[in-house]
């Protein structure tokens, strides 16, 4: 039985064992609950099958899953047929658990952003996406392509850059390399600011990185005074975690 890849989906199906085997082996020791996103041909799912642990996958393809359960009797009770988007975490688990998968490239950030919600009950992830996106999550302040996934993501979990994957291990090939990442949920409880407008801020400044935070932040604060501040003038790609933080603070001042 073969499974088409469906562009719609933003399939590519990993063929190389090397590399799933390599994934697979990137999740903790100490995992007792797992989670993979995008089960597609099973090439992981077997490796995390061998594992003694509760494990689930979901997948949102009917082909994938008719050729799944053909493949792998065992899957049976724990193949879920559907979107992880939409899915209840609580109607999966009702622990904390990891998660794991080749995520499709068009709704990653969906999956970190849906992650991050859930980060009290997730503390990690092992993931394979496009090799931009992975960088971008894990690069430092100061760096052009340090954005609004980098500080949201390193705000709650510590990023590791594991290793890069070249186009031909897929079927079929996607135009750009990909690689693998390790979130491990950090000791941050609380950030010690309103997190929905720590978001907010966030966005705001990078979605107009080019102008210098003053500007951005009248995004948020419209023509209300806003008095001066050391981060003012300056880009937000420079901004660290905790000075966004600080800034949250001072923009919360402004609102109140």
């Amino acid at each position: 039985m073969y499974v088409r890849p469906k562009k719609s989906l933003g399939q590519h199906f990993l063929h190389d064992r090397q590399i799933a085997e390599r994934i697979s082996q990137s999740i903790s020791d100490n995992t007792e609950s797992l989670l993979e996103i995008g089960a597609g041909t099973g090439i992981l799912t077997e490796f995390l099958l061998e594992k003694d642990i509760d494990f689930k996958t979901i997948e949102i393809d009917s082909e994938s899953i008719a050729f799944l359960h053909k493949t792998f009797p065992d899957i049976k009770n724990k193949l879920i047929k559907g979107d992880f988007l939409k899915l209840n975490l609580h109607d999966v688990f009702d622990k904390p658990f990891c998660i794991i998968g080749n995520l499709p490239y068009n709704i990653s950030s969906q999956i970190f952003f849906k992650i991050l919600d859930a980060k009290n009950r997730i503390p990690e992830a092992v993931c394979m996406i496009q090799k931009e996106v992975a960088e971008r999550i894990a690069e430092k302040p100061g760096s052009k392509t340090y954005g609004i996934l980098s500080v949201l993501i390193q705000a709650f979990y510590n990023v590791e850059y594991l290793f890069t994957v070249h186009e031909n291990a897929f079927t079929p090939p996607p135009k750009v390399k990909s690689a693998v990442i390790r979130l491990t949920r950090n000791s941050v409880q609380h950030l010690g600011c309103d997190e929905a407008l720590f978001k907010k801020t966030v966005k705001a400044t990078f979605n107009q990185r080019r102008k210098t935070v003053r500007n951005s932040l009248k995004l948020i604060t419209g023509n209300m005074s806003i008095p001066q501040n050391r981060f003012l003038s300056l880009r937000p790609e420079t901004l660290s975690v905790s000075d966004f933080v600080e800034l949250t603070n001072f923009v919360e001042d402004i609102l109140s």
